[in-house]
């Protein structure tokens, strides 16, 4: 009858395939893809605004003026794999109007616009399962802070890499071909430096750095094949388009934006996982510590 028993697993694979347990419950305890669809709607509803103000910022510093486009187009063709220039001729649009409000009307932006980042702070506290609550003024802070600073030293580390290539020192030397090949891997290392900040920072509860930076490499490394993978989609498939005609941009980049928040919450489930089975693996050592000399496998 032993041969109807169940077989271990191998002990080179047991870890691995608990560790994939673990992050399974997680995921399906939290549900991940509900809590990316409400994150989904919120960036929809949030988008404008956000695109408005962080625009605005960037007009209200003259050194930013040259490097502007130059940013609008970097995200567009990175962040945004599908439709991109169409997405982007509308939101230009927008913020063109935007410009004709009033202060009640501006102030309802960047309110609508904190609105994103105060869902983000919820649904990831959520996920680590922290009931800490920060005060009021400390919230805001932060998210003006984020909603600020962010696209600034976007900025500002963009305008360093241009003003880099244009010294004719670095060509000389050689320098300037290892500069260009890093800013060709720019958006992964751009996306894994803000995947580890969202999940070091956002958290109410101490997050280990090394932990979230497995997490945020994870998530960096997905969002890169999944605007690949979403880019091909849409060209080899083009049923958005044959349906929806012109208004096919609207579904394409609804799936997009709920696509990339499953990616940045997988990141954030693997991030609190690799915690949980080091805890897991501690308790395993001290009852096998607890056991008899003869049960002790």
């Amino acid at each position: 009858m032993s041969f109807f028993r169940r077989k271990k697993l191998p002990s080179a694979i047991k870890p691995s395939v608990t560790f994939g347990r673990l992050l399974y419950q997680r995921i399906d305890h939290d549900g991940l893809t509900m809590l990316a669809g409400h994150l989904a709607y919120v960036s929809l509803l949030s988008l404008v605004p956000l695109v408005t103000v962080v625009f605005a910022l960037f007009a209200a510093f003259p050194m930013f003026s040259d490097i502007s486009e130059q940013l609008k187009s970097f995200i567009f063709s990175n962040f945004v794999p599908a439709a991109g220039n169409v997405i982007q001729n509308y939101l230009e649009q927008f913020v063109a109007n935007s410009n004709k409000m009033t202060a009640v009307g501006t102030c309802g932006l960047i309110v609508t616009a904190l609105l994103l980042i105060s869902s983000v702070d919820s649904v990831l506290n959520t996920i680590w399962r922290s009931k800490n609550k920060r005060p009021i003024v400390f919230s805001f802070a932060v998210y003006w802070m984020v909603l600020t600073l962010g696209p600034l030293l976007v900025g500002a580390s963009m305008a360093i890499s241009s003003y880099l290539l244009s010294l004719n020192w670095l060509a000389q030397t050689g320098v300037n071909g290892l500069v260009d090949q890093v800013l060709r891997i720019f958006p992964l290392i751009l996306s894994c430096i803000s995947f580890w900040l969202l999940y070091c920072i956002v958290p109410t509860v101490r997050v280990p750095p090394k932990d979230a930076l497995i997490g945020a490499v994870v998530a960096g490394l997905l969002f890169e094949l999944g605007k690949k993978g979403f880019a091909l989609y849409v060209t080899m498939f083009p049923s958005y388009q044959l349906i929806y005609g012109v208004l096919a941009v609207i579904p394409i980049l609804f799936l997009w934006v709920y696509w990339s928040w499953c990616i940045v919450l997988l990141g954030a489930e693997i991030t609190v996982t690799i915690g949980e089975y080091r805890d897991y693996r501690r308790q395993k050592a001290e009852q096998q510590e607890q056991k008899p000399e003869g049960q002790q496998e």
